[in-house]
Formats: structure tokens, C-alpha cells, sequence
């Protein structure tokens, strides 16, 4: 007990730094490392996203359990969320709120019934990017020069509660289109910016233009 009692008072400004911090990353904000490149060309294998863990809901911090809901995600929203169904932590984009109807075809999203409209960008070895236009929300996609069997779905209408999420990366991204409609307790924030970016294929060292970048 005499060594318990040591200890604490030898490090408790340590401990409790140690116990904000860790309520903090849980219930205000926190970074996420993406491992693979289902969010290219928005988001880099190796960048560390800030995330907002407010900005839908107030948790109890180390639970999914809401005090307080403050907002709902919106279409083109970037949302990191603990999937039951992939049983991973995942980073998509939302496309589709409660009430909308979306389909795809070809790469292309209908959403209520109107086609999203289309620009192209760059051509890559075996894909090529485009800016969509998500109901006022522009930002890059990238498809695969060959369509792959992601690349289209019937219309589906977004019941309450859940969200239609995709990676911008339409033909490599295990999203709504495999593991289905994202549940709204699943959320854990908003992903608003790269904090830093270590490049996988140049000895981990950071990616300078990526430093801070805002996320659209």
C-alpha cells in the first residue's frame, strides 16, 4: 500500500495527464491511421486523419453510449465508424442520408432519382480520377479503367437511422455496397484533416504537401 501510495505521488501529474488525455481522444477527438487506399485519391495509405468526435454526437467517453445528439452527418460528409459487419474501424464517405434513394450505374450515382454530374481530372496506370459533384459537394473519385462488380447497384432508399457510405476509391473499397448500410450508432466522427502523412513506399518518411491538408 506504502508503494501504491509512492508511486502515486511520484507520477499522479503523469497519471493524470495520461487519464485527460486518453477521455479526450475518446470523446472529442482523436487521429486514425489509414492503412489502405480505399479513400485515393482524397486520402493517402499512411496518413494520420484528425477526427472530430463531436461532431455528431456527445459520448460517454470509451462507449458508443450518446448523451447528447448534435448533428447528423451530411452528404459528402468523410465519417469514421466501427463497423460490426466488416469488424473494423473504416473511413467512407457518406452518399446517402435517411430518405434519399440512391443507385449506381456505371460509376455514376443517381441520387433521388437525378444523375450526379461528372468531370474528368487525370488518367492513372489503370484507373483514372474524377471530380463529382455530390449535390454541391465537390471532390476527386477514382475508377477503374475496366468496371469491376462494385461499379453499379439498384436503387436503395436509406431508411432512418442508417447511412449509404462509399470510399472514393469506387472499385477498391469494401464499403455499403459489401458490408451494407452503416448504422448511426456506429459513428465515431468526422474526419476533417490529414494531421500528417508517413509515405509507405519511401522509408515512412512524411509527405510535406500533406501536412495539415483539409480534407474535402
Amino acid at each position: 500500500m506504502k508503494s501504491l501510495f509512492k508511486f502515486w505521488k511520484n507520477n499522479r501529474s503523469l497519471i493524470v495527464f495520461i487519464a485527460l488525455m486518453s477521455v479526450f481522444r475518446s470523446a472529442v477527438a482523436d487521429w486514425y491511421e489509414v492503412p489502405t487506399g480505399s479513400m485515393k485519391p482524397t486520402i493517402q495509405e499512411g496518413d494520420r486523419i484528425l477526427t472530430d468526435k463531436m461532431a455528431y454526437d456527445l459520448r460517454i467517453p470509451f462507449t458508443h453510449i450518446s448523451l447528447l445528439k448534435l448533428n447528423d452527418p451530411k452528404t459528402g460528409d468523410i465519417i469514421v465508424f466501427d463497423s460490426q459487419a466488416a469488424d473494423n474501424r473504416l473511413i467512407k464517405r457518406v452518399i446517402g442520408v435517411p430518405g434519399d434513394s440512391v443507385a449506381l450505374e456505371n460509376n455514376e450515382l443517381i441520387i433521388n432519382g437525378k444523375k450526379l454530374t461528372y468531370a474528368y481530372q487525370q488518367s492513372n496506370t489503370d484507373s483514372f480520377d474524377k471530380i463529382e459533384d455530390l449535390n454541391g459537394h465537390k471532390h476527386s473519385i477514382r475508377v477503374a479503367h475496366s468496371p469491376s462488380r462494385l461499379s453499379g447497384f439498384a436503387e436503395v432508399i436509406i431508411p432512418d437511422g442508417y447511412y449509404l457510405a462509399m470510399g472514393d476509391n469506387r472499385d477498391n473499397s469494401a464499403d455499403s455496397r459489401v458490408i451494407g448500410l452503416i448504422p448511426r450508432q456506429e459513428l465515431l466522427g468526422k474526419a476533417n484533416r490529414v494531421i500528417v502523412s508517413l509515405d509507405y513506399d519511401d522509408y515512412y518518411l512524411p509527405r510535406k504537401d500533406r501536412i495539415l491538408k483539409v480534407l474535402n
